[in-house]
């Protein structure tokens, strides 16, 4: 007979509420409490560190939105302009006269060429534009407004400070002079740069703006579409809906996802080997640089598109299949449209990650410096990172901006891109 004298009773409401089981139950709630600050205090530095990059681009970069302009009257004398071809012109000689006419009081041309100094190298360029856009001002007195060189730019931003002692500056008390009495005769004015977009490359910070690498990134982003695009979800489809499950291709979807962890140098580095070398595509053209991203974001959109095969319901692929339809016909009217919203989503990730890359495009030397945009994907261009990466390099001080404000450009079109992608995920998910 067993003897139950011994045997320990159940715990009873009184056994939880003692002490014991009080403590452990406020050592759990201060382990939950704990976990959730961590969390807080992740997502709170994650926050701080981007304000901080924010910050210091907006701080820097500011300044190259605004330009700093001279206003002149030049005089478009038909003995220096020939009306058949008013390309010819000899626009640094009216240009000087322009200088002149600022300054009616200089005579000499040692006082006229420090003067103009002031005026950037570009406005010969800019005049020539106009009177070729418009023959009619051949032979009249216009006004034009060109920007002024980078020095006094940075001085009418504050970047140069004019208190310091002479030796510290880049300009001397007589370049400081000269500029103080335009400023007083009110022909310095600030205003909005929007040649920063719409100019291509120049030696000169103050003329020297994205268009050509806009353009580039344009092209090459193109053709990643239209390579990776549908043979991402050509081979997404077989693989997921056709291909026998085997060895093969098992060792396919390994690879493929190790390409997708690959990094994006030697893709890089594969572009040179086989497009540029093997095949003689041309260096430097936004064809290769498309090819070679498309090769980068092609992993991407084959796991994305499986993924978004996998998360539509399987009675839906069955009860297509009860109704006779036949395997093509399953996946392009009923699988297809319901993983649509993520597969544009993981393309549209995929091509803003492709936007930002640089180590590839620069191994196949899109890195040119070109003064206007490519017309067409086999010329010589450039891409918004490494516009960035050429301008980070020039020792120039008015680039310091400029790159801080193709880095802003740039990370502006990636937003915008992400915002595409969360507005079609958004727009077209279905829920089941």
């Amino acid at each position: 007979m067993t003897d139950i004298s011994n045997t320990p009773s159940p715990p009873t409401a009184v056994d939880w509420a003692s002490g014991k089981a009080k403590a452990l139950r406020k050592k759990r709630y201060a382990a939950d409490r704990r976990l959730r600050y961590y969390g807080i205090a992740a997502i709170a530095t994650a926050v701080l560190l981007l304000g901080i990059l924010i910050g210091s681009l907006t701080s820097t970069g500011y300044l190259a939105f605004v330009q700093t302009h001279v206003t002149m009257e030049v005089a478009v004398d038909p003995e220096q302009v020939p009306a058949e071809n008013p390309a010819e012109g000899n626009y640094r000689a009216l240009v000087a006269d322009g200088v002149q006419r600022l300054f009616p009081e200089f005579e000499g041309r040692g006082p006229l060429r420090e003067a103009g100094n002031i005026v950037t190298n570009g406005a010969q360029v800019i005049l020539r534009n106009r009177v070729i856009a418009d023959p009619s001002l051949i032979g009249q007195t216009i006004r034009l407004q060109v920007p002024v060189s980078d020095p006094y730019d940075q001085l009418h931003k504050g970047v140069i400070d004019r208190d310091l002692p002479e030796n510290r500056r880049r300009l001397n008390d007589e370049q400081i002079a000269l500029f103080e009495t335009l400023e007083e005769r009110g022909v310095i004015e600030q205003k909005a740069n929007w040649g920063l977009i719409f100019n291509a490359d120049s030696r000169f910070p103050e003329l020297a703006g994205l268009a050509g690498a806009i353009t580039g990134s344009f092209y090459a982003l193109l053709i990643c579409f239209v390579i990776s695009f549908p043979v991402g979800i050509a081979a997404a489809i077989y693989l997921e809906e056709f291909a026998p499950k085997n060895r093969w291709t098992d060792l396919i979807e390994v690879n493929i996802n190790n390409l997708a962890a690959v990094p994006s140098i030697v893709f890089g580095l594969l572009g040179l080997a086989v497009f540029i070398q093997l095949f003689g595509l041309p260096r430097s053209a936004p064809l290769v640089g498309g090819l070679v991203l498309a090769l980068m974001t092609l992993p991407t959109i084959i796991i994305v598109t499986r993924n978004s095969l996998k998360a539509v319901p399987p009675s839906i692929r069955e009860a297509a299949l009860g109704v006779g339809a036949s395997r093509h016909e399953v996946i392009l009217h009923h699988l297809l449209p319901l993983a649509l919203p993520g597969i544009l989503t993981g393309t549209i990730i995929g091509l803003a990650q492709a936007l930002g890359e640089t180590a590839p495009l620069l191994l196949i030397g899109m890195n040119a410096f070109l003064t206007s945009p490519p017309g067409g994907i086999m010329e010589p261009a450039t891409a918004l990172p490494t516009q960035i990466f050429i301008w980070a390099d020039s020792p120039e001080r008015g680039f310091v901006a400029r790159t801080s404000a193709a880095i802003l450009v740039l990370l502006g079109f990636l937003i915008f891109m992400n915002a595409i992608a969360i507005y079609l995920r958004a727009r077209l998910e279905r829920r089941w």
